[in-house]
């Protein structure tokens, strides 16, 4: 089961209480219980992890652009310990360029980078770029475009302080919430009203 921490009001603004979590995993004792919220780096799933007593996290826009990240949680999970190495501009460079061929396998050079450009976004997040690079990398159109933007770039580029912590994704929130009509009548009663799924799908 894996709880994310944060209301239907807050949507996803604010920080994660991540002490729901840990009245759950209270309460919830006989399958895992997964925290989900504000993890955006290792060393706050170490935290999480030994905050709430939850089993394990569940990873939602920490990851996007950094697909790594799923390396320093194994490592960090398999030492109890954790750092978060410096990775180059050039790293990254690689690793959007490898992205980008396996959606293309998939979907054709077209395609593949129609679905990439909301990636390359997230990718760039923190580094000190400049607008014009954005633009052209959330417009790119072929792998040879895409790495002749990347090869313009300084590959020893690295994120200003702070920046691995910057919101990416959805930031929109808080907002009202409305109640599909008698959803609170039988509240011991688990079936939704008809209709509610679409309210929370997507997460």
């Amino acid at each position: 089961m894996a709880l994310h921490a944060r209301t239907a009001e807050q949507c996803y603004a604010g920080d994660a209480d991540w002490v729901a979590i840990a009245e759950l995993k209270e309460a919830v004792r006989t399958i895992p219980v997964l925290g989900n919220g504000d993890v955006w780096e290792a060393a706050d799933a170490l935290r999480m992890l030994a905050a709430t007593g939850c089993d394990g996290v569940v990873i939602g826009r920490g990851c996007l652009g950094r697909p790594w990240l799923f390396a320093d949680l194994a490592a960090a999970f398999a030492t109890g310990t954790s750092r978060t190495p410096v990775r180059p501009f050039g790293f990254v460079a690689a690793t959007m360029l490898r992205h980008a061929e396996l959606l293309t396998l998939d979907y054709g050079e077209d395609g593949g980078l129609r679905l990439f450009r909301r990636h390359a976004a997230w990718y760039l997040h923190g580094y000190p770029v400049g607008s014009e690079v954005r633009r052209r990398a959330g417009m790119v159109s072929s792998l040879a475009e895409l790495g002749a933007i990347l090869g313009d770039l300084d590959p020893a580029l690295t994120l200003p302080a702070g920046s691995l912590r910057l919101p990416r994704g959805h930031t929109e929130g808080p907002r009202p919430v409305h109640l599909p009509l008698g959803w609170l009548d039988l509240i011991d009663d688990p079936t939704p009203p008809e209709g509610a799924e679409l309210l929370v799908s997507g997460g």
